[in-house]
């Protein structure tokens, strides 16, 4: 055999392991969760229980909403270092509103250390509200929690879309909508996102679920190559007045 027969058999094996590699799938599990602070229905503060509950779905991502940071409220705590911490994932915070000499918000856990991170501000009356987007090195996340307001609900989607719109990467937007799966905010997502989340057990309040309100949703304009599955909402835990929405989602690259 001669050198260059040789030299062309590495070429395409190289080719070829990076043509594999393009076609594997990404496993992910995504979840969103309104943790309340930690606070449980039985009105006792215990991040332990708020960990482990997350730990139990081995959750890839996690999209908090009602954290706390270094506020008066958690005794100067970083609260979603502290789950950082006891997940052993990174902590990513995004205040929405002054309190109690810190902030209070969202944020993100996840496995993975973020490339970037961007915060919008969204609209608000009765406290302003955030969202917070993370991108990853395969896809992106968004955490949210919308007001409870509809006219502040509905403008908050375009702002949303205008954001997300910008990534060619599978986009995940996830979070505590306020709203329920027949209403007009959830319509208006439903133009541009489709819901992968379950949809039809409900996520609150946790001790007897009644409504649906928390949602996990993918940009349909990125949504080639995703396909999701075992999407369930986690029973039994009362660490929160929100029960957790889970969901798997496998992206072809």
């Amino acid at each position: 055999m001669t050198t260059r027969s040789i030299f062309s058999i590495i070429i395409i094996a190289v080719i070829s392991v990076f043509a594999n590699a393009s076609n594997k799938n990404s496993k992910i599990n995504i979840m969103s969760y309104n943790i309340r602070n930690g606070i449980g229905m039985d009105e006792k503060r215990d991040l332990n229980r708020t960990a482990a509950t997350i730990t139990a779905e081995n959750p890839d991502v996690v999209c908090v909403q009602e954290v706390d940071s270094v506020t008066g409220r958690s005794g100067g705590a970083y609260v979603l270092g502290d789950l950082a911490k006891a997940t052993n994932m990174h902590p990513t915070f995004a205040a929405a509103i002054d309190f109690m000499g810190g902030k209070y918000g969202i944020g993100i856990l996840s496995k993975e250390e973020p490339l970037s991170v961007k915060r919008i501000a969204l609209p608000g009356r009765e406290e302003e509200r955030a969202c917070v987007i993370a991108e990853f090195s395969n896809y992106v996340v968004a955490c949210t929690h919308l007001s409870l307001t509809p006219a502040d609900q509905l403008a908050s989607v375009q702002l949303i879309v205008n954001e997300t719109s910008q990534y060619t990467k599978p986009v995940f937007l996830c979070g505590d909508f306020n709203a329920y799966p027949n209403s007009e905010v959830i319509a208006a997502f439903k133009k541009q996102f489709k819901i992968i989340s379950q949809t039809k057990h409900a996520s609150w309040p946790s001790e007897s679920p009644k409504d649906m309100i928390d949602y996990i949703m993918v940009l349909k304009s990125t949504a080639k190559g995703v396909n999701a599955g075992n999407a369930h909402v986690v029973n039994g835990t009362l660490a929160s007045d929100h029960l957790p929405q889970c969901v798997t989602v496998d992206i072809r690259h």
